[in-house]
C-alpha cells in the first residue's frame, strides 16, 4: 500500500483529498491511510470514526493521519483515538509543509518535532486565522469522470444549527484566473465536465480585489476554457445569486441546467429561527424565474427535518416547498444537534418525530423525482459516462446504459425508461 484517501462530505473535501493525494506522494509519504472528515452531521462523524478504526483493522501497519472538518473542530477527540498517529487542520491538510512534517513525525514517532510536546499528535491551526484559499492545482481526480474545481472555502454566515464555519473559518475566494488555469488544465487532461464547487459558493469574490461575483466567474471560464462541453455548479444560497449569474444560466448553453439549492425548510418562521437569509417567498420566485429564462433547467435542495420548535404546519410547509419550488433531487437531514451551535440549545422535537418526517419529506421527494423521470422517457440526452455501466444527463439525471460506453465521453442516447431512480437508454 502507498497512500490510501478516505473522503466523507462534500465535493470541496472531494477535490481536496486529490490535492492530499499528491502532497502526500511528493512527500515521500507511504503505508499511510488518510481519513478526509466532515462535521455537518453528528452521523457524518459517526462515519469517520467508524471508517478509522475499519482502516486500522484491515492495515494495521499502515500509519493513519486524520484530518478534515470534524479533526478541524474536535481535534483531541480524534487525537485521544488509539488507531490515529496525526491529526492535521483543514489549513494544513493542504500545506506541502505539512505534510513534509508529517512525514518526519510519523518516520520518527510522533511529537517528534521541536515545537511540539513529546506526545502530542495534533498539527491543528486557527482557522479563522486563515485569509487566503488554497489554490493547489491538481491534474486529475482519482476514479471521475467530473473534476471538482476549489473557487472558494469557509463561510462568513453563523445558521444556527452550522457548525461548518467552525471547521473552515471565513469565507475566501480563489482568484479568477487561478480558477481558469485549473479548470483548462483538468479540460486539457480530458475532463469534459467541471464543477466549481465551495462552502458558500455564492459569497465568491467577496475578499479579492474588485471583489468579482460569481456570475462573473462562470462567464470568464466559459470564455477562457472554449473547449470545455460542461460546467456545472455545487450548491448555492438563492439570496445572493447575481444578475450575472442568473443571465449565464439563461444564454450560456455549456452551464449545466441543474442547480442545488441550501434551502434548509419552507416555513418562514423556523427560517428565521435558523438564521436564514431568504423567505419561502424568495426560495419559490427564484425558481419560477430561473425556470422562465431555462425552462430545462432541474432543482436539488436540501431540507432539514424536526428542526427545533417546527410544528407539523411548519413541517407541512416544507412538504409543500417541493412542489412549490419544483424540486427533483433532495437531500434529507434529520436535525442533528451540533454541540457549540445555537440551534443544539433550542427546545428539541422529539427524536421519533424528526425520523417521521424526515421520512416524510424522502418519500415526496422520490415521487418528485419519479415524475421527473416520466417526463424524460421518450427524449434523447447528452449523458456523460461516469462509468462503463451509468452516466448522467445534462439535468444531473442518472441514466443506466444497454451497452458499455468509454467513461468520460458524452454520448447522445434516447431514453427508454426508468426505475424510479434512474433513466434507462437504449
Amino acid at each position: 500500500m502507498t497512500v490510501a484517501v478516505h473522503t466523507f462530505g462534500c465535493r470541496l473535501n472531494t477535490s481536496e483529498s486529490e490535492v492530499m493525494r499528491t502532497q502526500t506522494r511528493a512527500a515521500g509519504l507511504s503505508d499511510l491511510v488518510v481519513v478526509n472528515t466532515c462535521a455537518v452531521t453528528a452521523e457524518a462523524v459517526r462515519q469517520a470514526r467508524q471508517a478509522i478504526r475499519k482502516a486500522k483493522r484491515e492495515n494495521p501497519a499502515a500509519r493513519l493521519v486524520v484530518t478534515g472538518c470534524a479533526a478541524q473542530v474536535a481535534p483531541q477527540d480524534f487525537a485521544a483515538m488509539p488507531e490515529v498517529d496525526r491529526v492535521l487542520g483543514n489549513s494544513e491538510k493542504l500545506d506541502p509543509a505539512a505534510w513534509q512534517a508529517t512525514r518526519r513525525a510519523l518516520t520518527q514517532g510522533a511529537g517528534a518535532r521541536a515545537d511540539l510536546a513529546p506526545q502530542e499528535k495534533s498539527a491543528v491551526s486557527d482557522i479563522m486565522a486563515a485569509r487566503e484559499a488554497p489554490a493547489a492545482a491538481i491534474e486529475a481526480m482519482q476514479g471521475r469522470t467530473r473534476a471538482f474545481v476549489q473557487v472558494q472555502t469557509g463561510c462568513d454566515h453563523r445558521c444556527t444549527f452550522c457548525i461548518i464555519p467552525f471547521g473552515r473559518g471565513n469565507s475566501r475566494s480563489v482568484p479568477v484566473e487561478a480558477v481558469v488555469s485549473q479548470v483548462s488544465r483538468l479540460n486539457g487532461n480530458g475532463y469534459r465536465e467541471v464543477v466549481l464547487t465551495g462552502v458558500d459558493l455564492t459569497s465568491y469574490g467577496a475578499n479579492l480585489p474588485e471583489a468579482p461575483r460569481l456570475g462573473r466567474l462562470v462567464k470568464r471560464v466559459l470564455a477562457g476554457v472554449p473547449n470545455l462541453q460542461r460546467l456545472r455548479l455545487s450548491s448555492i444560497d438563492s439570496i445572493e445569486a447575481d444578475r450575472d449569474l442568473i443571465d449565464a444560466f439563461a444564454n450560456e448553453p455549456r452551464l449545466m441546467p441543474h442547480l442545488h439549492l441550501s434551502l434548509q425548510a419552507g416555513d418562514d418562521l423556523i427560517l428565521k429561527r435558523m438564521k436564514r437569509r431568504h423567505t419561502r417567498d424568495h426560495a419559490i420566485a427564484f425558481c419560477a424565474t430561473l425556470r422562465r429564462l431555462r425552462p430545462d433547467i432541474v432543482f436539488g435542495a436540501d431540507l432539514i427535518a424536526g428542526f427545533p420548535t417546527e410544528t407539523e404546519d411548519m413541517h407541512a410547509r416544507s412538504l409543500d416547498l417541493i412542489e412549490a419550488c419544483g424540486l427533483t433531487f433532495l437531500h434529507v437531514f434529520p436535525f442533528s444537534p451540533r454541540p457549540g451551535t445555537p440551534a443544539a440549545r433550542m427546545p428539541a422535537v422529539a427524536r421519533d418525530i424528526v425520523k417521521e418526517r424526515a421520512r416524510r419529506l424522502r418519500d415526496k421527494g422520490e415521487a418528485a423525482l419519479r415524475a421527473h423521470l416520466d417526463g424524460e422517457v421518450g427524449r434523447r440526452r447528452r449523458v456523460l459516462i461516469e462509468t462503463q455501466a451509468m452516466g448522467r444527463t445534462e439535468q444531473f439525471a442518472e441514466v443506466c446504459l444497454a451497452a458499455p460506453l468509454a467513461p468520460g465521453a458524452i454520448a447522445d442516447l434516447a431514453l427508454i425508461g426508468h426505475d424510479g431512480r434512474r433513466l434507462a437508454a437504449a
